[in-house]
């Protein structure tokens, strides 16, 4: 009998882990979305053909990064210059039939009825043509005329528990296409926050791609494969990304640009956060605009409210007509002014917000410095980034 073609696992492990991890965080050619083979393993020995699944074999995830339950927010980006942010975000994950039955229709909660992802069985949203991908959603970057990125920063994230059980190993990656592209692949760049506890498995990657977004600029993109467990279970599963893109543009004001992450669990157990932009130099009756990116927030759980204020002014409450001010972490992607093309575009998201608030009435005294404080009430949410505009002055 011929022998095995496998090599022995102990003879070449450190080869293929040089292989398995010398990936770019984006791939630099177009990327077909081919599902990996199957794993082969002969009297012990490890095929070849696991190369692919080398991460999931040994526990680490495909992008090489750390893990962390809890990741404190930091300054991820910062810029003084004319222009602003924009961004682009969708859900990942929506539901399919309603499982309790107290619960109002699926058609009607997608179309911004109130309802919770736990009452319902969920389902991959799938936009593309593409028979490989088993989840993929499109949103529209919108820049300026005449604009230039500076920095473009994906986020995406969800949960792995629900009616099935999905392997933490692919948390760090995704696949994203411009408008007209085909897929390439993104790999996370930093430690990925993974937070198994309260029946969730939750998790945010985020990775810089700001050279995709520079050379690709305004249109549609689609991203695919987020780590999301479909099914239904009593926490509920949710998923989704926002693509955040930071522009100059001589046309607009001088503003303060930042952007911030993090990972922090808001529950019962925690019911306050607060984070601080110190160092800036805001004038009076400056304007700006402030985004959020949180997952698990249910539509119709009064108690997630978000208030921002600078070191000399009175605390604002953040609110509009998307988002009442004791319910603001609702399953929304929304903003102030014309709203960003999505597709699919369900007004509730039963699970992901992406919103933008207009912060101006918080910015009528000045200041040198702003705080947002973050309440939540059971059953809480997950807050994954921040990122601000505001006036200022050299």
């Amino acid at each position: 009998m011929p022998k095995p073609t496998g090599f022995a696992a102990r003879s070449i492990l450190g080869a293929m882990l040089l292989l398995a991890f010398s990936t770019t965080p984006l791939a630099a050619t177009p990327l077909a979305a081919a599902p990996l083979p199957p794993a082969t393993a002969v009297d012990g020995a490890l095929d070849i053909a696991d190369l692919p699944r080398l991460p999931e074999l040994l526990g680490t995830d495909v992008s090489g990064q750390e893990e962390s339950s809890r990741i404190p927010f930091a300054q991820r980006y910062q810029a003084v210059h004319h222009g602003g942010i924009v961004r682009a975000a969708n859900s990942s994950i929506t539901c399919r039939a309603a499982r309790s039955g107290s619960a109002a229709a699926c058609s009607s909660v997608q179309q911004g009825a109130a309802g919770t992802n736990g009452d319902y069985d969920m389902h991959y949203i799938d936009e593309d043509d593409d028979p490989n991908t088993y989840n993929s959603s499109r949103a529209e970057i919108a820049l300026p005329g005449n604009s230039t990125v500076t920095y473009a920063r994906l986020y995406w994230g969800g949960n792995l528990r629900a009616g099935e059980q999905k392997p933490p190993e692919d948390n760090g990656r995704v696949l994203i296409a411009e408008q007209g592209g085909q897929y390439q692949q993104v790999l996370a760049d930093t430690t990925i926050a993974h937070r198994d506890a309260d029946g969730m498995d939750a998790f945010q990657a985020s990775a810089d791609i700001t050279p995709l977004v520079r050379r690709a600029g305004s249109g549609l993109y689609t991203v695919a494969q987020i780590n999301v467990a479909m099914g239904n279970s009593k926490a509920g599963t949710w998923g989704g990304w926002t693509l955040v893109v930071a522009y100059e543009n001589s046309a607009e004001p001088l503003r303060q640009l930042s952007v911030w992450d993090g990972f922090e669990a808001l529950d019962t157990s925690r019911t306050t956060h607060e984070i601080t932009l110190p160092g800036l130099r805001i004038p009076a009756r400056a304007t700006g605009s402030a985004g959020i990116v949180s997952y698990d927030g249910d539509r119709g759980h009064q108690g997630d409210s978000v208030s921002v204020r600078t070191d000399t002014g009175e605390a604002f409450a953040l609110r509009d007509a998307a988002n009442p001010a004791t319910d603001l972490m609702n399953s929304t992607i929304s903003g102030p002014g014309r709203a960003i093309t999505r597709q699919p575009a369900y007004p509730n998201t039963l699970g992901y917000d992406s919103d933008v608030f207009d912060i101006g009435p918080a910015l009528a005294s000045g200041g040198t410095g702003l705080t947002f404080r973050f309440t939540a009430e059971d059953p809480g949410y997950h807050l994954g980034a921040l990122f601000v505009q505001a006036d200022t002055r050299r």
